[in-house]
């Protein structure tokens, strides 16, 4: 009797004990908090003993007879015919890891142009795609697709390139904080787009291609086959949006191109974009005016949407144009982008009537966007845009498509001498 008398004692300390602090829990916390509170402490114990007594709750499996499958799950038998009537691919080049940004991609592209046509996919890497890649993008397309692995050659820093110095650069520009100046893989990934993506293995049967990247979006409908009307109407290199460079990633660039240029000039074409590269007058209504330390503008088209002919970089010109950069070093001692030098090669190489700007395609890469301005546009392609939105940056001080539309023969209605 005693003993139980000891441990009623005990258990009434223990009570008063635990009553005293809940007391002082209250006086701290609000009646709602104080519920929060013991809501919390519930919620976790009862996952902790989920847990202790239903470890496979942890793992929460799919209740359906394939979740545990190791199957590839690509039905054979599946209608991925090509539909489109041109010799066109659409490019990649993407990592394993931004698997989740490359179906986004896709699956903005395939449903606003791509699921009517079928045309096959290329997908590039500098690493051998993984098995969890292959079967998700090739489930997202609609038609073929195939992976193919950059030659190391042809992706890292060449042999010609002096390391002191590279490292040197890539200090400095580390010091002043020059986008990417840090990354030797970005100086990878630029040189591979400006010299070899068009020589790859699975590119070299095809006329034309287009560019996507991971994480992009396309706004409107296409209602016609772009690779068609760039053929039928003679065009070569297209493009939706137009912006200047940073001037501390290519400081030699232009006077580089110039070079070239006067130790081959029958390669400048005599109907050149060359007032592009060099208009240095303000939008209308605008004070922003481009201090550069030469004749470049630094107006590129943006390369992460753009559709070419193939041949074009296949080319004499180009070719002996990219070796001359190649050479140069500026790939690595500065830190030239894939954009300018395409930019450079398109407004000099090409009539300016070859180059098209795809003003009526709806496209967003972050931070910038294309929204068509017409109404009617916007309505019959069902885009999802709004022109006034901050990202749309067609006509603001830091877009170069005003100064395009002039090279292209459009006006403005407030220009001098325009009535």
């Amino acid at each position: 009797m005693r003993f139980f008398q000891k441990v009623l004692v005990v258990l009434t300390c223990g009570i008063a004990i635990i009553l005293q602090s809940t007391q002082m829990v209250r006086d701290k916390l609000s009646s709602v908090a104080y519920e929060q509170h013991l809501r919390l402490q519930y919620l976790q114990s009862l996952r902790s003993i989920q847990y202790t007594y239903d470890p496979e709750q942890i793992f929460r499996p799919k209740l359906a007879s394939n979740s545990y499958s190791q199957k590839i799950l690509i039905d054979e038998n599946r209608d991925d015919v090509q539909i489109g009537m041109e010799n066109a691919t659409i490019i990649m080049l993407v990592r394993n890891s931004e698997l989740e940004g490359a179906l986004s991609a896709m699956r903005s592209l395939e449903d606003r142009f791509n699921k009517k046509y079928r045309y096959p996919w290329t997908f590039l890497n500098d690493v051998p795609f993984t098995d969890e890649f292959i079967e998700a993008t090739t489930l997202m397309a609609s038609g073929t697709t195939e992976y193919g692995l950059i030659p190391s050659e042809e992706w890292d820093r060449p042999p010609h390139i002096d390391e002191a110095k590279f490292v040197q650069c890539m200090a400095d520009m580390v010091e002043k904080e020059v986008i990417y100046g840090f990354s030797e893989s970005y100086r990878n990934m630029c040189r591979f787009n400006s010299g070899y993506f068009f020589r790859q293995q699975l590119v070299n049967k095809y006329e034309w291609y287009m560019r996507v990247e991971p994480d992009v979006e396309y706004y409107c409908d296409f209602d016609y086959d772009p690779f068609k009307v760039m053929r039928l109407n003679g065009k070569k290199y297209g493009f939706i949006i137009s912006i200047h460079e940073y001037e501390e990633t290519i400081p030699t660039l232009y006077d580089t191109t110039m070079d070239f240029f006067e130790l081959n000039p029958q390669y400048l074409h005599p109907n050149n974009s060359l007032d592009f590269l060099t208009d240095k007058e303000p939008f209308p209504n605008s004070q922003v005016r481009m201090d550069v330390a030469n004749d470049y503008n630094l107006c590129h088209f943006w390369s992460n949407f753009e559709i070419g002919n193939l041949d074009f970089y296949r080319s004499e010109a180009y070719l002996q144009y990219f070796e001359y950069l190649n050479q140069a070093g500026g790939f690595y001692y500065e830190r030239w982008g894939d954009a300018p030098v395409h930019t450079l090669a398109a407004a000099l190489l090409l009539d300016k009537h070859e180059i098209h700007y795809f003003e009526d395609i709806g496209y967003f890469h972050n931070p910038f966007a294309n929204c068509p301005s017409s109404t009617g546009i916007r309505k019959s392609k069902r885009c999802i845009c709004d022109c006034s939105d901050e990202s749309v940056i067609d006509v603001l001080p830091h877009s170069c498509v005003p100064i395009w539309w002039k090279v292209g023969g459009k006006t403005f209605l407030k220009d001098k001498g325009v009535i």
